[in-house]
């Protein structure tokens, strides 16, 4: 069944909102100060971003194509496998989708928010920071990061496997995703994701949050072009040797 555009478009601004509760959600749960899961841990983290993958795909695979990611988008575009004409659309809803799903984890954690002091833990529930403070090595962590991902995605999606039994293709992405944060977390949270880091960090910037210090714009750069490359290149690995 073919859904028209805007139908599409309101796939992608949900399941990314869905894709920033539950990421974001658990990062929040984890670091901010007398939350039930406070310190939980990685794995906690981990889940949280598998599952807010895996559910929106389940959710809207078949109907927008659940990038919930302009780099997935805009990756699929530059190897002739998504339409020009849809990418700044799909775009726009993404980004718009991630402000919204930031915005329902500060109101659900607003009081947590409030108790925490440390401006690093408050930071690390809107956007990636580099745990090293080095930008190369934060560039090549998602540049990495998100090539698996999208590679491993669409092989996932789009082979015969995937066609036949999308449902279970779905929760295979979920778990990548899981695993990725898991195996590759360390050095930068990761992102994976321009709309999952940059709409935050503007929130971050601009909401009222007491000891949130700097939201480091100087490296915001990094977590927008380093997945949009790694993603164009992951795409043109799936195109090349496993298009058919």
């Amino acid at each position: 069944m073919e859904y028209s555009l805007f139908t599409k478009l309101a796939a992608e601004f949900v399941g990314t909102a869905v894709l920033m509760i539950f990421g974001n959600g658990a990062v929040a749960n984890v670091e901010l100060k007398n939350t039930k899961g406070h310190n939980a841990g990685w794995l906690n983290i981990a889940m949280g971003y598998g599952f807010g993958v895996m559910f929106p795909v389940l959710m809207f695979g078949g109907v927008s194509g659940a990038h919930i990611n302009p780099a997935m988008t805009i990756a699929q575009a530059v190897n002739g496998m998504f339409p020009w004409s849809n990418v700044l659309p799909y775009i726009i809803a993404q980004i718009l989708g991630a402000a919204v799903g930031q915005l329902i984890v500060y109101v659900c954690y607003y009081p947590h928010y409030k108790e925490t002091e440390n401006a690093e833990a408050i930071l690390s529930t809107f956007c990636t920071t580099d745990a090293q403070a080095t930008r190369r090595n934060y560039f090549i962590n998602e540049f990495f990061g998100t090539m698996i991902l999208v590679l491993g995605a669409l092989c996932c999606l789009e082979l015969q496997w995937g066609r036949q039994n999308y449902a279970s293709a779905s929760i295979v992405v979920g778990f990548i995703v899981w695993g990725l944060v898991c195996s590759m977390g360390g050095p930068t949270g990761p992102g994976l994701n321009p709309a999952r880091d940059l709409m935050p960090r503007v929130l971050h910037s601009i909401l009222p949050i007491p000891h949130k210090g700097s939201s480091r714009w100087n490296e915001a750069w990094i977590p927008v072009v380093a997945p949009i490359i790694g993603g164009i290149i992951g795409c043109w690995l799936f195109h090349v040797l496993f298009a058919i």
